[in-house]
């Protein structure tokens, strides 16, 4: 039988332009593709075999060498009835070039704003809001900017750690000084926006789509947030790490020029008291956005560090298997069964030492 029989074996499909296909990723013990539509925000998985065939469909190759390839790799020739299947499919969610327009995506029902919770946009365009700030500010994700930032950022906590009971005694210092405390607030208030502004920029600076920039609350907090559209489907998996990892940088490159009135400026006992305590709480901010769990920026991290989608779910389900010797945990492949365990002992780790260090400091400030 051949690749692609009759008439479908000249034909040439070719995929909208939009169409974005993310790397493989780990789903329990599945490997699948996400693929999604990006102008109309549909999107969906489909398996290996499947996503070998629809990336090939550039327009330029036909059904007959796609199925070559696809023989070649697999070790077995399609039928017509299958690249029909696979053609229709494609073609109802509108992902083939000249196929009927496809129907946007529901849009999700809004959240009611209410006093005590709701989110409002901030800007009408957020894509365009990005550019602009990358524009200004993507000078500064050059290496030769990022470099002397990094190594900044590595002697400041350096700092941190080795004065942090220093620091952990203007906290408790500053809780006493309202004044002082509301201005540390505000500070941080502003990080955690510039946290993430960061991630918008980032994304833009890798080819990605900030869809919305906005206010969120939960009285009484309020923070702002920025949704990047396409964050899977960033170029590659390191984009995808930066993407992720720049609120954290941000949050650490914004305390540097008080880190350096702190050190070395006149300043009064107060405000260097209050400097202090921002060092260290800003720095606590930073990392915790870095714990790997859900849906923290670590968390992000760890899922493209793996490879995976949905990764806390996959490797509690994948362990309790396990630690149960069923059968089935050996049907989940090698680097599933590697990645599950590695991010759970890698989490207990983290947790094991962020209590280990709330102790030390609590402990700290009662025996000071």
């Amino acid at each position: 039988m051949s690749a692609a029989p009759g008439a479908l074996a000249a034909y040439r499909p070719a995929l909208r332009p939009r169409v974005l296909l993310s790397d493989p990723l780990l789903d329990g013990a599945a490997t699948v593709h996400l693929i999604k539509d990006a102008e109309t925000g549909n999107s969906f998985k489909v398996g290996a075999k499947e996503h070998f065939l629809i990336a090939r469909m550039d327009g330029e190759r036909s059904l007959a060498e796609i199925g070559e390839a696809y023989a070649g790799e697999y070790g077995r020739r399609l039928a017509d009835a299958h690249w029909r299947q696979l053609l229709a499919l494609l073609g109802t969610k509108g992902l083939l070039a000249g196929a009927p327009e496809p129907k946007p995506a529901p849009v999700p029902v809004p959240e009611k704003r209410t006093l005590l919770r709701g989110s409002l946009p901030l800007v009408a365009d957020a894509d365009a809001t990005t550019a602009r700030l990358h524009r200004v500010f993507g000078f500064l994700l050059a290496p030769a900017a990022l470099v002397p930032l990094f190594a900044l950022v590595l002697a400041m906590e350096a700092v941190v750690v080795a004065r942090s009971g220093e620091l952990l005694l203007a906290v408790r210092g500053l809780m006493s000084n309202p004044v002082l405390l509301t201005g540390m607030a505000i500070l941080l208030w502003v990080s955690t926006a510039l946290h993430e502004l960061a991630h918008g920029v980032v994304a833009r600076h890798h080819g990605g789509r900030v869809a919305e920039i906005g206010l969120r609350w939960r009285l009484p907090a309020v923070i702002m947030y920025c949704t990047v559209d396409d964050y899977l489907y960033l170029g590659t998996r390191r984009h995808r790490i930066a993407t992720a990892a720049a609120g954290a940088v941000m949050n650490l490159v914004f305390l540097l020029p008080f880190c350096a009135l702190w050190l070395f400026a006149p300043l009064d006992d107060a405000t260097h008291e209050a400097f202090a305590a921002l060092l260290l709480l800003g720095s606590v901010q930073a990392f915790m956005m870095l714990v790997p769990l859900p849906p923290l920026d670590g968390y992000k991290i760890a899922c493209q560090l793996a490879g995976a989608t949905g990764l806390a779910a996959s490797a509690g389900g994948y362990l309790r298997l396990a630690l149960r010797r069923s059968p089935e945990a050996a049907a989940y492949p090698r680097r599933a069964r590697i990645a599950y365990p590695v991010y759970a002992a890698a989490t207990v780790l983290v947790l094991a030492a962020v209590v280990a260090a709330l102790v030390a400091g609590v402990h700290h400030l009662l025996t000071t």
